[in-house]
C-alpha cells in the first residue's frame, strides 16, 4: 500500500468517501474495478518502475493480460498526443502536496490539513492536470463524465491546495483508444461548481470530524 495513502491530512478521495452518505454511488464491485484499471493506466504511464510487463503485476498487484494489452493501447494514444505527451516531459509524476488551508463556510471560519497527489505537476510552469480512463467515446461524454464523477471538484481541490491558476483533464478512452482534454481555469464554471461542491464537504469533514 502507498503510504500516502494513510496519511491523516483531508483528500479528495476522504471527501468523495464522506459524499457517498448524501449521494448514491456506483456498485462497489463496478468502482473497485474502474479505480484498479486507473491505477494500472496510472502507473504505466507516470511510473513504468512499478508495472511488472511479465507478470501483468503493478507493485504485485495482479491484473489480466487483457487489462495490460489496453493499458499499453491507451498509453500509445496518450503518447500519441502532442499536449498529452509535451505536459508528460515536463512533468512531476505522482507529486504530493500538503497543505494547511483556511476554509470559509456560510459564515464558519475553518483550518484543515489536506493532501494531494498530482498524476502530473510541472513545477516550472507552476500548474499540473490528471489522467483519467474513460469509457467516453466523444469529447461530450467525457465532458459529461467529468461532472458526473466529480472530477471538477477533485481539480478545484488540487488547484487550491496548489495554488495554481489552470489544469488539464486528460481522459483516455478505453473503447476506442481516443484522448479527451478538459482544460480548467480558476474562476471559469467547471472550477467555480468544483469549489462549491469541495468546499461544502470540508465543511461538513471539519464539523464531524475535526471540530
Amino acid at each position: 500500500m502507498d503510504p500516502y495513502f494513510g496519511r491523516n491530512e483531508v483528500s479528495n478521495s476522504d471527501l468523495s468517501w464522506l459524499n457517498g452518505y448524501w449521494k448514491p454511488q456506483m456498485d462497489d464491485v463496478v468502482k473497485e474495478k474502474a479505480y484498479k484499471f486507473g491505477t494500472l493506466l496510472d502507473a504505466i504511464i507516470t511510473e513504468p518502475f512499478k508495472v511488472d510487463y511479465f507478470k501483468f503485476q503493478v507493485d504485485g498487484v495482479q491484473y489480466t493480460e487483457e487489462d495490460f494489452h489496453k493499458g499499453l493501447e491507451m498509453k500509445k494514444a496518450f503518447m500519441n498526443d502532442p499536449l498529452a505527451k509535451n505536459i508528460l516531459s515536463q512533468s512531476d509524476t505522482q507529486k504530493v502536496m500538503i497543505v494547511n488551508r483556511s476554509f470559509h463556510f456560510e459564515d464558519v471560519d475553518f483550518k484543515l490539513d489536506t493532501r494531494c497527489k498530482w498524476d502530473l505537476w510541472m513545477d516550472g510552469m507552476g500548474w499540473g492536470g490528471d489522467l483519467k480512463s474513460t469509457t467516453a467515446t466523444t469529447q461530450k461524454q467525457f465532458e459529461e463524465a467529468v461532472r458526473f464523477f466529480d472530477y471538477d471538484r477533485q481539480r478545484a481541490w488540487y488547484m487550491d491546495i496548489a495554488g495554481s491558476n489552470q489544469d488539464v483533464l486528460i481522459g483516455v478512452s478505453k473503447v476506442n483508444f481516443k484522448v479527451f482534454k478538459v482544460p480548467i481555469r480558476r474562476d471559469d464554471e467547471l472550477f467555480k461548481s468544483g469549489f462549491k461542491k469541495y468546499n461544502e464537504l470540508a465543511f461538513k469533514w471539519w464539523a464531524l470530524f475535526e471540530n
